[in-house]
């Protein structure tokens, strides 16, 4: 792990967060797994475990299904540019995967439309980036107020689309 690398602490409570990558992003779920150890985050890692090549689909399913069963809070998904990852993430019903390339389209995320799932691109983000990309995420909060009605009208259409 790099020494540019710190882990303070993030919100007392902490989330379960279940972790997936493909081949392009294994590198970086690696790097962010073991800060989140560090900062005293349970997470369960759900793939892949190499370079190997994959297919980006299977990652992204597990854990949206894992995030959409309450076996884990939130979500983190790394490939290449985290578009994919996120595509098939949102096929998951009650799924909210954001791709986010910075501190700040992390925070909107999660304030504004309360993503459960962040997906972004190990071929973008230097590693330290991504650990103050994944913090911001974390730390931020939903907003509530006028965005919730918002947030209801896509679980509206989650349900629709299931139904």
């Amino acid at each position: 792990m790099a020494d540019s690398f710190t882990t303070p602490e993030l919100n007392s409570a902490k989330v379960r967060i279940a972790l997936g990558a493909d081949h392009a992003g294994f590198p970086l779920k690696e790097k962010l797994r073991e800060f989140l150890r560090q900062a005293g985050y349970p997470c369960q890692d759900l793939g892949t475990w190499s370079t190997d090549s994959v297919d980006y689909p299977d990652f992204a399913r597990a854990v949206g299904e894992n995030v959409a069963a309450d076996q884990s809070d939130m979500g983190v998904l790394v490939c290449g540019t985290g578009i994919g990852m996120g595509i098939a993430a949102n096929k998951v019903a009650g799924i909210r995967a954001a791709v986010v390339h910075d501190v700040e389209t992390a925070r909107l995320a999660h304030e504004h439309n309360d993503a459960n799932v962040v997906t972004m691109g190990g071929r973008l983000l230097a590693d330290a980036e991504a650990w103050e990309v994944l913090q911001a995420f974390l730390e931020a909060r939903f907003a509530g107020g006028r965005h919730q009605r918002r947030i209801d009208e896509i679980t509206a259409m989650d349900a629709k689309r299931a139904g």
